[in-house]
């Protein structure tokens, strides 16, 4: 369970962000924000020998032999501003449109990814796209944001206030009364979408009412609510404050989704009357309901509403005979796809098969669709400190998009790919061409090797540094240095590591993807997808009619 200890213990206490939870999910993102030394105005730049173990040898790439000469980089730099002189704003309407949000991907994330998708000098998916911008992530009351207020902002285009999800910034977090009042709710462009006739949808590794799908289809004070167990611990009434689990089946906007595919079963089943389908264990409401029996039956009468949670089941859909699916193939968050390869869990479906069935299904409507697609996991790994997890999910992520793009012509179809937030995870020390990036870099002043990826704060600290004798410890005599679930050095403790606040970068492809050049606020993103599919009330690509 992740709780906060001894002296951090009060200080969160007393900031009024404290929140037990029943498991060890990623349901609270702790900021910290330290004031900085006296002497920080020291700026000293240090240009370190390189290791004796870490000297660079031949590159390792394919093209090993040709970047050894001038004219390889000449001719590829040609190359490049061609292809840059080549590019055409495309300036159709938008009938399709896949948003794919990488759940604390930082740029850092993205360049580890790279090398350990295929070579430092290679693109993963989205990195060819024509169009790349940077989005301003703060929240209204916060420098550094969670998954809450940057899912209002890049979802519904209104920013709000840390820890609040489809509320404006009139609502405070764990307000009880204050999301009832209606004018504070902001509209999603999922909403938008399909008052426009198109059919929208989620995709997700996360559990389906976690912050970021949230953003969909929730107006709520805190994003903890997910059931009504939650709901009543912060001492709010649930007859007064629907949980999103709730509003996931009765809301305004999520009933009228075709698809939502994720997990987090636990939060629509009662723990002392229902079993979970897989495990057997009970969920996490309290008020005796059955949330998904009462969305199979909530459709009109006629309506086709089918509801899986393996992968064999998901599968089998038939895109042209469902009108509306719902997917949840775990208790919490979807397993991690290390775990799912390396443990033959066989039933958990992939993303990119999420989303290849999603977009089977949303396809059927002649119209079009609004697709959220979110790697959600990437957060969870470097919340842990796992940088093995989240990276490998940042790659498997861009398997997915590959998907998408090839699945779908650039003519119609407006691809947006972005991250909510930063992490404190570095990309640093001088590490070979080619060398792992999950190993070390090279070695310290104090003669103990220090590694290519880093954190600013997390658990890691505990494993890397012996407080009593003030000493590192030594990554190469880790026995668990290469598990999937290894943890990475941190330079403070914390329970769990914390989000960055620098910019993130979104990348575009297809109809109007020129509009998201540039530097702009986290809340413009859905208002330029809205004006290439001619939705919503805002500016639009074509006339009114």
């Amino acid at each position: 369970m992740y709780r906060t200890v001894g002296i951090v213990l009060i200080v969160t206490i007393a900031l009024g962000v404290a929140h037990p939870s029943l498991s060890d999910e990623y349901d609270n993102d702790k900021v910290q924000h330290p004031r900085l030394p006296d002497d920080y105005d020291s700026d000293k730049r240090h240009h370190p020998r390189l290791p004796d173990e870490n000297k660079p040898g031949l590159p390792k790439s394919k093209n090993a032999e040709q970047e050894q000469t001038i004219e390889y980089w000449r001719n590829q730099a040609k190359a490049t501003v061609e292809k840059l002189l080549a590019k055409k704003e495309n300036t159709n309407v938008a009938k399709n449109v896949i948003m794919f949000l990488g759940d604390g991907m930082s740029i850092s994330t993205v360049a580890m990814a790279r090398v350990y998708a295929g070579g430092e000098e290679k693109p993963l998916s989205f990195e060819e796209f024509p169009f790349i911008g940077m989005s301003k992530t703060y929240c209204v009351n916060y420098q550094v944001a969670d998954s809450a207020c940057t899912a209002t902002a890049y979802l519904t285009g209104v920013k709000g206030n840390y820890e609040t999800i489809g509320v404006n910034a009139h609502v405070p977090v764990r307000d009880c009364n204050a999301a009832r009042n209606r004018t504070t709710h902001t509209s999603s462009i999922g909403q938008w979408a399909m008052d426009a006739g198109k059919d929208a949808g989620i995709v997700t590794t996360t559990r389906v009412t976690h912050a970021s799908p949230s953003g969909m289809y929730a107006h709520i004070a805190f994003r903890d609510w997910e059931d009504d167990y939650w709901v009543q611990m912060d001492g709010c009434s649930p007859n007064e404050v629907d949980d999103i689990a709730e509003q996931l089946v009765y809301g305004e906007t999520a009933p009228r989704l075709r698809v939502i595919l994720g997990g987090g079963r636990r939060e629509f089943m009662d723990r002392e009357i229902h079993q979970d389908y897989e495990t057997g264990r009970g969920g996490y409401r309290s008020d005796g309901r059955h949330l998904i029996n009462e969305w199979l039956k909530n459709g009109p009468v006629g309506q086709n509403r089918t509801f899986v949670w393996k992968r064999s089941d998901l599968m089998a859909v038939d895109p042209h005979r469902t009108d509306r699916l719902l997917g949840m193939f775990e208790p919490s968050h979807c397993v991690y796809n290390l775990d799912r390869v390396h443990k033959n869990l066989d039933e958990e479906p992939t993303l990119s098969e999420m989303v290849d069935k999603a977009t089977d299904i949303l396809s059927t409507n002649p119209d079009g669709f609004f697709l959220f697609v979110e790697g959600g996991r990437i957060d969870h790994g470097h919340h842990d400190n796992q940088a093995r997890y989240a990276i490998d999910e940042t790659v498997e992520f861009a398997k997915a998009i590959e998907l998408a793009r090839k699945k779908f012509s650039e003519e119609d179809t407006l691809i947006v790919v972005t991250s909510d937030h930063s992490h404190s995870v570095s990309f640093s020390g001088y590490p070979s061409r080619g060398q792992d990036i999950f190993g070390p870099a090279g070695t310290g002043k104090d003669g103990i090797p220090y590694m290519t990826i880093s954190y600013a704060n997390g658990l890691g600290f505990y494993k890397h540094v012996d407080e009593a004798k003030g000493t590192r410890a030594n990554v190469r005599e880790m026995e668990d240095a290469g598990a999937d679930d290894f943890r990475f050095p941190a330079m403070l403790p914390v329970e769990l590591e914390t989000h960055g606040g620098e910019d993130v970068a979104v990348y575009a492809s297809g109809p109007w993807a020129h509009l998201f050049t540039g530097s702009y606020e986290q809340n413009v993103i859905p208002h330029m997808m809205a004006y290439a599919a001619c939705i919503g009330n805002g500016l639009k690509a074509c006339p009114e009619n």
